[in-house]
């Protein structure tokens, strides 16, 4: 019998294989930040234990960064404290760091694949759950815990039960590109399968709706995999994936000879079985707004908010999740979505901070301003994506709509840095996740595409972004 893409790497990376248990899984790269690491390293310095692979490990600075003016000290003491401490734990260990200074600092997901740390059938772990985002190049990457990230450090592997494959099938054409993003193909299919539809799983996502996908929009794809529940995603590899990654900083000098070996064997064979499968057709989708405290409470922005007894379909305790949400959120079962009134947007976050997802948001701000009520900002994914798009005047066209315009990090997609929301104040986010707290205490986030926050924060409501003009 065939194998799928998944089986594919997992096999060619077992050191120990075990049909009852975790089997031990060697790691290409190992991906490190300031937030999930000091407690490994301390980990290495008590058993007086060295990094195995320094080579293959990368660190940068980007949940705690400020993204204001970075001449100015940083106040948050625990934030400062782990900043330092990630400078010192990599010069003891010979890490490479991307520090606040450096040209090549961002978040972690959106760095790796612009240096080209990631690669085709890798495999590639992180202390941050949204490590899934790096599965669009067809590498095998997932987040990783604390004590993981030690064994990492010190053995280059580690011990993992093996999951299962999930087909999830796009199929069709999207008639407006422009409106129907990836961030609403990925959100349908939360909607559809559940937060935790792909638990136990990794998901390969196939079909015309994705292989028509750029790269950074598979990567929003594969970003939020993990809300699905899987522990990672993947998409087969193809010729937008090699040319994305041609001429990195760190793309290998035998790329040419890598490219035809993944064209030839990164690719689930036409006999391989996965264990789930689902098939979502382009035509059914609109795009989205989350209305609840999880990825899964979503609908399409010409509904109205359903009944916990309609989102439950029969499930109490959906339907007691439905009725906390609601509560949490301060809205009513039947209120239009278009009805919904904002005060922040925030366009950024490793699901929607690249340079195309700020392209296509300026195209929607461009001439005009946001509303009086509304304060909005744009956090660039990386240091490198920030400058590219000041080449192309973005930043212009932003701060003329009175956004902010921000240096790179995590910013508002965690409430881990100054960026947050007071209590009670409600954001349009491109961010993943829209849990109680995770953008402030008290904060109340609806996660949608970036053209969706930029006209949200024109009209000071959330409304149909195919209605407007964005030629």
């Amino acid at each position: 019998m065939g194998k799928t893409l998944f089986e594919k790497i997992w096999n060619s990376h077992t050191v120990v294989e075990s049909q009852t248990g975790p089997s031990l899984i060697y790691i290409d790269r190992h991906l490190v930040h300031e937030v999930t690491s000091p407690q490994a390293f301390d980990g290495l310095r008590m058993n007086n234990r060295k990094v195995r692979r320094p080579d293959l490990t990368i660190a940068t600075m980007d949940h705690n960064v400020p993204t204001n003016d970075r001449t100015l000290p940083i106040l948050d003491q625990t934030s400062a404290i782990q900043i330092q401490t990630l400078e010192k734990n990599c010069k003891d260990f010979g890490i490479t760091l991307f520090d606040i200074n450096s040209p090549n600092q961002g978040i972690v997901h959106v760095i790796g694949p612009q240096l080209g740390i990631t690669l085709p059938g890798s495999t590639i772990v992180c202390g941050d759950s949204h490590t899934s985002t790096h599965g669009a190049f067809g590498a095998l990457a997932f987040g990783i815990g604390t004590s993981d990230v030690e064994h990492v450090l010190a053995s280059q592997t580690i011990w993992m039960e093996k999951p299962k494959p999930f087909e999830i099938r796009v199929e069709g054409k999207r008639k407006n590109p422009h409106a129907v993003t990836a961030k609403d193909i990925v959100l349908s299919i939360i909607k559809n399968i559940g937060t935790g539809g792909g638990t136990g799983t990794v998901i390969e996502y196939r079909g015309q709706g994705i292989s028509d996908l750029s790269m950074e929009q598979r990567m929003t794809i594969c970003n939020m995999s993990i809300e699905a529940g899987a522990r990672a995603g993947l998409i087969a590899p193809d010729e937008k994936t090699f040319d994305y990654l041609r001429g990195r900083k760190y793309t290998p000098k035998n790329y040419e000879f890598l490219v035809d070996y993944w064209r030839d064997e990164l690719k689930t064979d036409n006999d391989a079985k996965f264990e789930k499968q689902f098939v979502l057709h382009i035509d059914d989708i609109a795009p989205q707004v989350s209305w609840g405290t999880n990825p899964g409470m979503t609908c399409d922005i010409t509904e109205s908010i359903p009944t916990p007894e309609e989102f439950s379909k029969g499930n109490s305790n959906q339907k007691k999740g439905a009725e906390k949400a609601l509560d949490y959120m301060d809205l009513k079962a039947g209120t239009s979505i278009q009805d919904i009134k904002i005060d922040r947007v925030f366009i950024g976050s490793c699901t929607n901070a690249r340079l195309e997802d700020l392209i296509e948001a300026s195209k929607v701000i461009k001439g005009q301003k946001i509303s009086p009520n509304v304060r909005a900002m744009v956090v660039p994914g990386s240091q490198m994506v920030k400058k590219q798009a000041e080449k192309l005047g973005l930043d212009k066209i932003f701060t003329d709509a009175n956004f902010e315009w921000r240096e790179a990090g995590c910013s508002m997609c965690l409430g881990m840095n100054p960026d947050i929301l007071s209590p009670g104040e409600r954001c349009a986010s491109t961010s993943n996740r829209n849990f109680e707290g995770r953008q402030g205490a008290g904060g109340r986030t609806h996660l949608v595409s970036p053209v969706m926050a930029a006209a949200a924060a024109i009209k000071g409501h959330f409304v149909d972004v195919r209605e407007l003009d964005l030629n």
